[in-house]
Order: C-alpha cells, then sequence, then structure tokens
C-alpha cells in the first residue's frame, strides 16, 4: 500500500509500556503510525526497532502544549500520563495537566481532523471501591485530595472532558478503563507491584508487601489488553469500557508465586500500607465480552515467566540499581 493510503493513527505516550505495544499492534495491522512522548516516564528504547521503519515517525512533544500533528489523521489514541503513584506523586501537576490540558488538545485535534479519539482511563476512577466486581456503571470511592488523588482525579476529568466533546460536538470517542496489565517494557523501578517482586526477587532480596498483603489485585497480560483496546477502537461503542483480567488474587499470593518461579529464597517483608490504597481491584468485563467479543487469553504463569524473562535480560547494572521506594504516610 501507499504511504498515503494508509490509515494514520496518533499514538501519545508512545515510548511507554503500553503505547510502545500500541505501536507494535498497529504497524503489525499496516497503520502509519506517528508516536509522541515527552519522555518524561518513557523510554525510546520501547520503540527504536520501529525507527527505521517508513511508516512510523516519532515526534518528542509535550501534549500539555499545542499538538500539531500535518497530513490527515484516522485515530488518536491518548495514552500519555504517569501512571505509577512514584511517578504522579514525584510529577503531579504535570500527571493533572497531561489529563486535562492534553487531553483538550488532543480532543480539539480530532475534532479538527475528523478522527476518531480512544482515552485511556484507568480502574483508579474507582477509588477505593466498596463493591466488587467493578462494573462500568459504579461511580466510584475517590478521595480527591488524598495522595493518589492528582491521578484518579485527572483520569476522571479526562473521561468528563471525551464524554462533552462527544455529546456536544458528535465527536467520535471511546474511553477504556484500564486494570492492572503487567509484562516486557514495564519499567523495572516504576513502584508497581509485579515488577517490584520481579526485580527483588532476581536480586535475592526481600519482597516488600505494603499492609498485611490480603488486598487484591486482578492482573492482565499485555497482549490481552492491546487486543481489548485495539477491538474497543474499532468498535461502535462510545461509553465508557473495563478491559483487565477478573482473574482475582492477593498481594500475599502474588509475592508467593513470583517467588516460585523465579526460584529463588526471598521472604516477604510487610510494611505499612499507604495511604487510600485499594483494598480490592476486580473488573466487570461483561460488557467488553458482548459488545467485543473479548476475554483475556493469557494464563498468569504463562505471562509471569515472560515478563520475568524480560527483566533477566537486562543490563545488570540496570537491574542491581538502588532499590526503589515507595510513597508512604509521611509524604
Amino acid at each position: 500500500m501507499d504511504k498515503q493510503k494508509k490509515k494514520r493513527i496518533l499514538i501519545t505516550g508512545a515510548a511507554g509500556f503500553l503505547g510502545s505495544h500500541l505501536c507494535d499492534r498497529f504497524i503489525a495491522e499496516d497503520f502509519h503510525v506517528i508516536g509522541m512522548d515527552n519522555m518524561i516516564t518513557g523510554d525510546l528504547r520501547n520503540i527504536e526497532h520501529l525507527f527505521k521503519l517508513p511508516n512510523f515517525e516519532f515526534y518528542h512533544h509535550d501534549v500539555s502544549k499545542f499538538v500539531h500533528v500535518p497530513g490527515q489523521l484516522d485515530y488518536i489514541l491518548h495514552f500519555a500520563s504517569p501512571a505509577s503513584p512514584v511517578d504522579y506523586l514525584r510529577i503531579p501537576i504535570q500527571t493533572l495537566k497531561v489529563g486535562s490540558l492534553g487531553t483538550h488538545n488532543l480532543l480539539g485535534l480530532a475534532k479538527s481532523k475528523r478522527a476518531r479519539i480512544l482515552v485511556a482511563s484507568t480502574s483508579e476512577v474507582y477509588g477505593d471501591p466498596v463493591v466488587s466486581p467493578q462494573s462500568e456503571e459504579y461511580w466510584g470511592n475517590v478521595n480527591p485530595v488524598g495522595p493518589r488523588g492528582v491521578y484518579d482525579e485527572a483520569k476522571r476529568f479526562q473521561e468528563a472532558m471525551t464524554m462533552a466533546y462527544h455529546n456536544f460536538h458528535g465527536l467520535d470517542t471511546r474511553i477504556v478503563r484500564i486494570f492492572n496489565t503487567y509484562g516486557p517494557r514495564m519499567r523495572l523501578n516504576d513502584g508497581r507491584a509485579l515488577p517490584t517482586f520481579i526485580a527483588q526477587a532476581l536480586r535475592g532480596e526481600d519482597l516488600t508487601v505494603f499492609g498485611d498483603g490480603n488486598q487484591t489485585r486482578s492482573f492482565c497480560y499485555v497482549s490481552d489488553q492491546i487486543e481489548g483496546i485495539f477491538r474497543l477502537l474499532l468498535s461502535d461503542y462510545a461509553q465508557p469500557m473495563n478491559i483487565g483480567n477478573p482473574d482475582e488474587l492477593t498481594i500475599n499470593d502474588m509475592a508467593n508465586e513470583i517467588i516460585s518461579l523465579t526460584g529463588n529464597q526471598s521472604k516477604i517483608l510487610y510494611v505499612p500500607l499507604p495511604i487510600d490504597d485499594p483494598k480490592q481491584r476486580r473488573p466487570d468485563i461483561r460488557k467488553a465480552n458482548q459488545i467485543l467479543s473479548w476475554l483475556p487469553a493469557v494464563n498468569r504463569k504463562e505471562g509471569l515467566l515472560q515478563t520475568i524473562n524480560y527483566y533477566k535480560q537486562l543490563p545488570p547494572e540496570e537491574l542491581k540499581q538502588k532499590k526503589f521506594t515507595y510513597y508512604n504516610q509521611e509524604q
């Protein structure tokens, strides 16, 4: 196909974990992919294999500032945002700006280009839920002024702004609520439980579990998440949709699985639970199944082994870097 005839898609946060996998998927689907990232949490190594391709281009740009992309755009995926507590507590203002100003800029771009836009929301819009599993109709239990509020409220505003453009301007929009996702290219030191556990186990350290470890999470392998996002983008469904794996387990169970799969003799070290840390997280994915015919396909052991092998191949000095510091009640 001629380059001009390819569907053109802008992917923000392109050098990040999910953004880079989305670039791969849309390249494989024969799209012309325009990646954009300000590199505040991204890593060019995630997309360096794409730079030689004629149907990939990259812009080093902050979407919180005016966004200009020459030529026609068919789709926009807005995945630019810090996504872990370590990041959004280090850069809280930027987190709020990318969810508000960045979203506004990209909705305006989509309107001017007559492009369909999918925005990446999160299970964090549900806060510390009082119902389980969390369905799309649940409004959430969020502390707007707590340490996690900068991320939670940025995403809730992002959803509201997106629906306002959909309802007022008739913009073609999609909203995906992403639940815990893991796999290759997750930053080793981003502060989230799973990469932290793997890194600690591979270094022969004790695994750090917050609280009593009985809080639950549901982990979705990255290829399943990307498939769900792809199907949602190409669907006719404009309301928010959960994409995640409903296979729920405790953090204690996850830590023990990592210890077993890495073959290390690590122990579990318990430390105080951070403020507003959700005690339960499990997606209701009936809508994704009914509307997109989507279900997660990768079992946890297979996904964890793929992820562990990815971390084992990192440079030794990267694996041995200083232990991450999670936020605590004093911060």
